[in-house]
């Protein structure tokens, strides 16, 4: 059985993003599925100088090691100010100090969701561009426009918006089974 991390990159108590995640992994029927919490890896803001210093934080060496157990994985960004959340950004940083193939050239599917009309696409973007020159074999990427309206009672209610996120993670589920 595939093991697929999951996790919305944020440390808001009630992500929406997490929940988007949690849901699009749930239509995942034989796999393991591990859902992590950003606020269980709060570690100091990296630098150079706290690096130098002190080193790399256990808890960044403990999440890379974590990273390295999955065999794909399932992200959904938070947009702050059109860019990653500072929870996850201070993690990857600090995690790919540790070894720069954060995500370990394995499957993954970007998403993001917002109470917004863009739903995040500027943050998703920006990850689908960037996280390929950390290990990330991006399968594909998913947008939740106005999260409030689309995403009720755990689920995504209209039906295209579904269809699309359905036929992604079957498009992911083929590559963990290949890969």
């Amino acid at each position: 059985m595939k093991n697929v991390i999951v996790f919305g990159a944020s440390n808001s108590k009630n992500s929406i993003n997490q929940q988007l995640a949690e849901y699009a992994a749930s239509k995942l029927s034989d796999a393991k599925i591990t859902t992590i919490d950003l606020n269980d890896y709060e570690m100091p803001i990296y630098s150079l100088d706290r690096e130098g210093a002190s080193g790399i934080p256990q808890l960044a060496k403990d999440f890379d090691a974590m990273m390295a157990t999955a065999d794909g994985f399932i992200v959904s960004f938070a947009e702050y100010n059109g860019v990653y959340s500072t929870a996850f950004k201070n993690i990857f940083d600090w995690v790919s100090r540790v070894d720069g193939n954060v995500w370990k050239d394995k499957p993954v599917i970007f998403m993001a969701t917002s109470p917004g009309e863009r739903g995040g696409i500027t943050v998703l973007e920006i990850a689908a561009g960037r996280m390929p020159y950390h290990g990330a074999m991006v399968v594909g990427t998913f947008s939740l426009a106005s999260f409030g309206d689309n995403f009720k009672d755990g689920a995504i209610v209209n039906d295209d918006l579904n269809k699309e996120l359905t036929k992604l993670v079957n498009k992911f589920h083929k590559e963990l089974l290949e890969a």
